[in-house]
C-alpha cells in the first residue's frame, strides 16, 4: 500500500468529501477533537499560517491533521516552529500503522511548506498513552514542559530538524 502527505487543497473533490468522514473512535475526541471542527478552523477562514494535510493510502484520505504557523501559533509554542493538531486517524484505519507513516512524512511535507521552520512541536494531553507513544515512538522529544490543558495536564514534544538537541531552541 503507498502513502503519502497531500496538502488539503491538492486534494479532489471526492477526497474532500472522503476527508470530511474521517472519525475517531469517541473516547478520542477530547484530545483530537472532529473534523467537522478540524475543516472548520482551516476553511472558515483561511489563514497563511494553518495548512491542513491528508494522509492517502492508495489515493483514499485515512488521515488528517493541521500545522499552524504565526499569527496562528498556540500560547505554549516556540515562534520559530510549527505545530500540529486535531490529528486524526479514521478509526476504520487505526492500527495499521498509518499513524507512524503520518508522523514519518510529517517533518519533509512541514519543511517543504514553511522552510524557515526550525521545529515542529505538539502538546499531548499526558493520560492520551497512545497518543504520547506513538510520538515518542516516532522520534518526538518530550521538552520537560507541561502545563494545564482544556482536558488535563499537556506535555509539550518537539521534532527538531537535523536532530540537533531540541534545548537549543
Amino acid at each position: 500500500m503507498q502513502t503519502r502527505l497531500v496538502a488539503y487543497e491538492a486534494l479532489t473533490a471526492v477526497q474532500r468529501q472522503q476527508a470530511s468522514a474521517i472519525e475517531v473512535h469517541p473516547e478520542q475526541l477530547p484530545f483530537c477533537g472532529d473534523m467537522y471542527c478540524a475543516l472548520n478552523s482551516l476553511l472558515a477562514k483561511p489563514s497563511p499560517g494553518v495548512k491542513g494535510f491528508a494522509l492517502l493510502a492508495d489515493d483514499i484520505p485515512v488521515a488528517f491533521l493541521l500545522l499552524k504557523r504565526p499569527p496562528c501559533l498556540p500560547h505554549w509554542a516556540d515562534a520559530h516552529s510549527a505545530t500540529l493538531h486535531a490529528f486524526q486517524v479514521d478509526r476504520r484505519q487505526q492500527g495499521r500503522g498509518f499513524g507512524k507513516a503520518c508522523l514519518q512524512i510529517l517533518p519533509t511535507a512541514a519543511i517543504e511548506t514553511w522552510p524557515q521552520i526550525k521545529a515542529l512541536e505538539l502538546s499531548v494531553d499526558t493520560d492520551n498513552v497512545a497518543a504520547m507513544g506513538l510520538y515518542l515512538g516516532a522520534g518526538w522529544v518530550d521538552s520537560g514542559e507541561a502545563y494545564k490543558g482544556r482536558v488535563g495536564y499537556e506535555r509539550k514534544l518537539k521534532w527538531v530538524f537535523g536532530r540537533g538537541d531540541p534545548s537549543l531552541l
